[in-house]
């Protein structure tokens, strides 16, 4: 029986490799490998185990000849899935598996007319997420990414002390308002609610039906928990807004100019969810007319192609993280599993840890 072919465009931690490898009986497994990573490889120690991964995604060019033929297709954020790829795989493709929850760098429709099965990350990295929302929210309220610039830069001695020096307001008793309040809002407002938060507001796509979960039910009794009649009121009410929905075209630059300008100037700004639902020349606005206090930002628009001279660079209360928000080890091994675990149950025909339904 001849082996069915699967492309993988990442090196996978060890407990996954092996789930994969178990198949090789099976599988003809085309990996982009290590030896594609020259000297700049990236070593990482976890578990006594020293692992290395290329410093650099997979080249397109590579994807393109060796998805020829293939069965299953293991990819990443950095790897675009269209018709051009689709058409270099062949009629043969019938299982897919991403190594992200979202779908933005996936023509769906053209897996859907294909009747090609595609698997996602499930809520698996909600913690790790949360986690950095958090994080983010107090850098930015408390003015941290300006504080250890000044540090870095020799400037500590020239900042006599006052009384207001690095100032910034504080996150007890405030608004949090949530923009889209699903698993990782939820998340991230059980952890808020630790730090005497006033109360919660949301705004979701479906008004009043949040996705419920483990979370919904502490979080009601644990502090006031409203969803808002419009983004006015989101807007008006957050003294720290976290952007936590999906990119669509109806929330592509949802927070603009007109939405910054109801903000309250003590106000910040946290997106942990897509970039382009922040209207970025809007946000450096903000920041320079000092519109809003601060921002926090874990995803922009156009990363990771954001160059030194980038505008929003230069705005000393704008932390700016390269996408990091799943990345604890612990999670991103989560992610290996199911991802493996999706293209195996794919290629068997079989129910798969989380498959998007196209």
């Amino acid at each position: 029986m001849s082996k069915s072919k699967v492309v993988v465009t990442r090196n996978l931690v060890l407990e996954a490799k092996r789930l994969l490898d178990a198949r090789a009986d099976q599988l003809e497994i085309v990996q982009w490998h290590s030896d594609k990573v020259g000297t700049e490889a990236s070593p990482h120690i976890w578990k006594a185990q020293v692992l290395t991964f290329p410093s650099k995604p997979c080249e397109r060019s590579w994807l393109l000849e060796n998805v020829a033929g293939a069965s299953g297709l293991l990819v990443m954020v950095s790897d675009r899935i269209d018709e051009e790829l689709l058409n270099a795989a062949g009629t043969q493709l019938k299982a897919m598996a991403t190594f992200t929850a979202g779908t933005d760098h996936i023509d769906l429709a053209a897996l859907k007319k294909r009747n090609i099965r595609l698997g996602c990350i499930t809520d698996c990295l909600s913690d790790a997420v949360a986690d950095l929302a958090v994080m983010l929210v107090l850098m930015a309220q408390r003015r941290a990414g300006e504080a250890m610039t000044r540090v870095s830069r020799g400037q500590w001695p020239q900042m006599p002390w006052h009384p207001l020096l690095m100032a910034g307001p504080q996150i007890r008793g405030a608004t949090v308002g949530f923009l889209g309040f699903g698993r990782i809002s939820q998340a991230t407002l059980k952890r808020l609610i630790a730090f005497g938060i006033e109360r919660a507001i949301y705004i979701t796509s479906m008004p009043g039906k949040p996705a419920r979960n483990d979370h919904y039910g502490l979080l009601g009794r644990a502090t006031p928990v409203n969803v808002v009649r419009d983004l006015d009121q989101l807007a008006s009410e957050s003294d720290v807004l976290i952007v936590g929905c999906a990119l669509t075209p109806q929330t592509k630059h949802l927070i603009d100019a007109n939405f910054f300008g109801k903000m309250k100037r003590t106000a910040v700004v946290v997106n942990i969810a897509r970039g382009p639902v922040i209207d970025t020349n809007a946000l450096v606005e903000a920041l320079d007319q000092q519109a809003i206090f601060g921002a926090g930002l874990d995803v922009i628009e156009d990363e990771p192609n954001i160059p030194a001279d980038h505008p929003i660079l230069k705005q000393p209360r704008c932390v700016v993280l390269p996408h990091i928000g799943s990345a604890t080890v612990q999670t991103r091994e989560q992610m290996a599993m199911e991802s493996v675990q999706n293209l195996l149950a794919g290629l068997a025909g079989e129910a798969m840890v989380n498959e998007w339904k196209l």
